[in-house]
């Protein structure tokens, strides 16, 4: 009987799969900070539009200073993300909170910390796969 790589895969996928969540997890340090930056409730988009210019101006200023690795739209149109390098919140909030719109009082700011991906340590420093 010949086994297909697909049927060969989910089992593999599988134990895999329980192999990394039944290991301890592993604290991970903080290398950047993801902030979902929305309009408050109530800002009309005029006011949003009057600063524009000025805060990519100032977002490209921060990319090019090596603070932002990444920037995106959302795709509801609700917003941008920045990926932040910063070690905490309270760093990423300092950085962000020198861009126009934050200064004008008109966003809000949602902070995730980010980091390695922890279950890798499994990978690395567990006890070796028998085989």
């Amino acid at each position: 009987m010949k086994l297909s790589s697909q049927k060969l895969a989910s089992p593999l996928l599988l134990f895999a799969a329980s192999f990394l969540t039944a290991q301890v997890p592993f604290a991970t340090k903080t290398t950047e900070v993801m902030v979902l930056i929305a309009a408050k409730p109530g800002v009309q988009r005029e006011q949003i539009i009057k600063l524009a210019q000025e805060e990519a101006r100032a977002t490209v200023r921060l990319y090019l200073d090596g603070k932002i690795s990444q920037w995106y739209s959302r795709s509801d149109g609700r917003g941008i993300i920045l990926i932040v390098k910063a070690k905490s919140v309270a760093e990423a909030q300092a950085i962000t909170e020198s861009l126009p719109l934050s200064k004008a009082n008109l966003v809000d700011h949602e902070f995730t910390e980010l980091g390695p991906l922890g279950p890798l340590h499994n990978l690395i420093d567990g006890p070796p796969l028998k085989q």
